[in-house]
């Protein structure tokens, strides 16, 4: 008897060679779940390790297949799994323990870039029925990472004045829930016009370009000279950070969401001092985060058809992976499809 193949997205991670090819249907052990995958996200981290900006620090072999963004239905179940039973839709969250340490799917071990995949039962977040798979899927990262960002590490509360700065995939996300939350005055920062009209159509009050020369003084007149409360980094950017840094007013906090693997300058560490200012680093989310969202969802607070940029089909993932790479059309979020 032949074994079961699928198609799948693979990165050898030592040669960086990426390709759509057939693999064996990956079989539950106990305590998992086998998913057949309705849509999978395509991240700039997916870019980044294929370019080898990302290594996996735990990845058992050279091969992994991509994608850390899925939804999809439980589809089989391993040795001593009851629940979520099969025909359920789920989220799979995008990270799992192994002792001590948290593995990351797509990086340490086998993503959804793929017809199927198997995952801990533990991390799967049942979704409603009216929420389709495309959308579902970017919650555990393009929407949970900034909604950690605002509700955990920045602690934005209505009222304050926010600062966005990149509004990609991100930062568009970002935008919304924190127009949801209630930031005011809500201000973008991004260099690409149409990033700043997206921005204003996502709920952002003022889209400013960083490079306007008159950038300070709108800044200052929209938060009435007192400066930002909080300021959203999510283009790790050296510039971006310090004019962030300098937008900040008294206690103003400053929450790092994009990464750049650079040291951090304060250019007037006094007047930072003395002002009070905060950098706080964020990174991912946290399981409460995703399951917030699906409820956000699910009772109708927040939607997210306006962020599926395309649907690309599976065999077709390199060209998708190329145009985000080339920022073709300034995608929010691109999703595979099997």
């Amino acid at each position: 008897m032949s074994e079961e193949t699928m198609l799948a997205g693979r990165l050898n991670v030592r040669t960086k060679e990426f390709s759509v090819k057939r693999v064996p249907v990956p079989v539950p052990g106990p305590g998992e779940v086998r998913v057949k995958v309705g849509a999978a996200g395509v991240c700039l981290s997916d870019v980044h390790l294929i370019e080898g900006l990302l290594t996996p620090q735990y990845l058992d072999g050279d091969e992994v297949t991509l994608g850390h963004e899925v939804a999809g239905t439980v589809e089989a179940l391993g040795a001593g799994v009851e629940s979520p039973p099969v025909g359920t839709r789920v989220i799979v969250q995008a990270g799992k323990k192994q002792g001590e340490t948290v593995l990351t799917m797509g990086v340490d071990y086998d993503g959804g870039w793929a017809e199927y995949l198997v995952a801990p039962a533990v991390v799967m977040a049942p979704i409603p029925d009216d929420l389709p798979f495309d959308q579902a899927a970017i919650i555990p990262d393009a929407v949970s990472t900034p909604w950690g960002a605002i509700e955990w590490t920045g602690e934005v509360v209505a009222g304050e004045s926010v600062g966005v700065w990149g509004v990609g995939g991100l930062g568009a996300h970002g935008i919304q829930l924190l127009r949801f939350v209630g930031a005011s005055p809500l201000i973008a920062i991004d260099p690409i016009a149409e990033a700043r009209e997206r921005a204003l159509e996502f709920g952002a009050d003022i889209a400013l370009d960083p490079a306007d020369p008159e950038f300070a003084a709108k800044l200052g007149a929209a938060t009435a000279g007192k400066g930002l409360d909080v300021a959203f980094d999510f283009a790790g950017v050296d510039p971006v950070r310090a004019q962030a840094i300098a937008s900040l007013g008294l206690a103003g906090r400053l929450i790092l969401v994009g990464l750049s693997g650079r040291p951090i300058t304060i250019e007037d560490s006094t007047m930072f001092s003395y002002l009070r200012k905060q950098i706080r680093g964020h990174y991912g989310s946290e399981p409460q985060h995703v399951e917030q969202l699906i409820a956000l969802a699910k009772n109708g607070r927040l939607e997210f058809s306006r962020s599926i940029s395309g649907s690309i089909p599976l065999a077709e993932a390199a060209d998708a992976v190329a145009r985000l790479e080339r920022k073709e059309g300034n995608p929010i979020r691109l999703v595979l499809v099997p």
